[in-house]
Parts: C-alpha cells; structure tokens; sequence
C-alpha cells in the first residue's frame, strides 16, 4: 500500500464516513409487532442511545408472560456506541484527508468486526429477554420462549414479529459497502497501474446494496392452531381457503376465508392505497398462495369454506372450469368477485 487514495477514492470516504452521522438523529434498528388486536402494528425503535415508539403498550403486554421490563437503562451499550460511531467518523475522514490506505483499510477491517458484533449482540440480548422470565407470570406456557428474531419474521404466540434495521441501520450498511467497494478498487488500481473510472466504482457498489435493497416479503404459509383471521378472529381451520393482504410496509394481514378478505377491504379499515400484494390459497394446493391478479374464482353452493362464502381461487380459468364441472356455480375474475360483493 505505497500509493496514496485518489482524489476521487478520498471523496467518496469522506462522503460514507460523513453519512454516518445520519445514526445520530435516526433510529438504527426496528421491531414491528402484529396481532389481531393490532392489526396496524406496535413498533420499537431503537436509535444509538435510547428507544422509542409503543414501548408502553409491549412492556404492558409483556409483563403477562414474565418479560422484563424494556428499558434504555438494560442497555449499557447506548453510554459507549456514540464515542464507537464517532470513533468511525474520524477514522474515515482521517483516511480521506491523508489519502493513506492503511488507515481504509482499518476502517474496513473495523466495520467489518462492527457487522458481526452488533448482530451477536441484538442476538444475546434478545436470548436473554426471551427466556429469562418471571417464574410467577400471569400466563405461562411450559417450554415456549418468545425470543425475537435478529433479522427477519418470527411467530411469537398470535404475535407475528419483525426485525429489520431502519434508516440510520442502512446507512451505516450502505457506507461499510461503499468504503469496501474504494479499497477494493484502490488495490485493484495498485495492481494494474491505472486508475479506476468513479462511475465503475459506484455501478459495483449499486450492484453490491441492490440485493438488500429490493428484497420483498413473502406470504408466510398458515399454522393451523396458531392464526387467527383479521377479519373474523376465527382460527385458521382450512388450508384450502383464505388468503393474505401484503401491505407495501411488509405487514401481512391472514384471513380464513376469501370472503373475509372481501369484507375487509369493503370495511375501510385498511387504506388500499397501502396494499402491495392481495394473495389467495390455491384450492388445488393447500397452504400455497397465488395472486388474486392471476386468479380466478368458483363461487359454488357446493363450496364449502370455512365462513360459508363458497368461494375457492384457482390459478387459471381452465382449472377453475374443471372444478365447476363436478360442482356448479359461477367463474369470476378477482375484480368481477370484489363487483359482486360490494353490491
């Protein structure tokens, strides 16, 4: 590492270090709770010195199962993290200033350490809220922990929980890729003898954040015994009927009936504008889910679903004119059913 960063390589460090104080107005990370009881949501945010959002309400809610009371003070990470993410800072821009490739590679080598770490920590943390509970809890379940999930979704009793990390979170992500994607290409350019265009740079720093970036929630099968509908609050019953609503947050809202799902779109209660996903079960295929865009639908006397809407979805017209002729009844796309209910 003779060579000094390029011109261009000290900009665009100075530019993923500076970003970094964006951690120090937003939230970090994020969980999201949702229930039949709250089918809009709880959320906990946690920033680099405190959390926020309905704490209250889940510390009320937990305290019947014998989980500890959340609190900033059970967190003695958030008296040290801000020195940590300026620590980061200057590191940064004192690589940038220089142009020593030495010290971007320690900041590389450190974000890396930090990307394991704060993982491993939410992970130990969340072990240890989601088994050490009180022996005299209200409601006790003997051998069920309610661990939350580091990253991702995780069924706690009717609970559905969310972790992901929110806006401060991709930022640090984004500028720990950016600054990797400069010392790649910086010893890139130490090899060859030639400098790298920056547009070269940031098309492969683009290519590296995008698979992050785009990822979309998936329908999440049903549990009989476990799911409740939105709509009826009915335990899921029959895997052949039903369907979910994917909102452009991520939530994801369960009913048992495609009727269900009918009503409660009609109901007003949700804002269609926030839906980015409408699926229906396949009545062929228990528990797998088709687009109600694609669907089409048999609704039959015959038909007997769990809330006696007797309506069952099928992937194309042909399969769904095969069923109708053991049973019969009338074909509809999913906009002439949503027509016919809302007469």
């Amino acid at each position: 590492m003779k060579h000094p960063l390029s011109v261009t390589s000290r900009i665009l460090v100075a530019f993923a270090s500076g970003a970094l104080l964006a951690v120090y107005f937003l939230p970090a990370w994020r969980i999201d709770l949702f229930a039949p009881q709250y089918p809009e949501g709880l959320s906990m945010f946690i920033w680099i010195n405190k959390i926020t959002g309905d704490v209250d309400i889940i510390n009320g809610l937990n305290h019947y199962i014998g989980m500890k009371h959340i609190s900033a003070d059970m967190f003695p990470e958030f008296r040290f993290l801000p020195y940590v993410v300026g620590f980061f800072i200057v590191l940064g821009m004192l690589a940038s200033i220089t142009g020593n490739r030495k010290l971007l590679a320690a900041y590389v080598l450190f974000t890396v350490i930090g990307g394991v770490l704060v993982p491993y920590d939410l992970y130990r943390w969340g072990y240890a809220y989601g088994h050490e509970l009180d022996p005299k809890a209200a409601i006790q379940v003997p051998g069920l922990s309610y661990q939350p999930p580091v990253f991702g979704h995780k069924r706690l009793l009717n609970f559905d929980a969310y972790s992901f990390p929110d806006v401060a979170g991709w930022i640090v992500f984004g500028a720990g890729l950016l600054a990797a994607s400069v010392l790649f290409f910086e010893w890139y350019r130490s090899r060859k003898g030639r400098a790298i265009p920056v547009k070269t740079i940031l098309i492969a720093f683009c290519m590296l954040i995008f698979p992050f970036t785009s990822c979309t929630v998936k329908p999440v099968p049903f549990n009989i015994g476990k799911d409740n509908c939105t709509m009826c609050k009915m335990g899921v019953a029959d895997l052949r009927f039903g369907g979910e609503i994917i909102t452009k947050k991520g939530k994801i809202f369960k009913f048992d009936d495609a009727g269900c799902l009918l009503t409660y779109i009609k109901s007003g209660e949700m804002d269609t504008t926030q839906i980015k996903d409408i699926l229906i079960m396949n009545f062929l295929h228990p528990n797998t889910f088709i687009t109600t865009s694609k669907s089409q639908f048999l609704v039959s006397s015959s038909i007997k679903s769990p809330m006696n809407s007797s309506i069952a979805g099928f992937e194309n017209r042909a399969v769904a004119e095969k069923v109708k002729g053991e049973n019969e009844g009338e074909i509809m796309s999913w906009q002439e059913l949503q027509n016919s209910t809302a007469q």
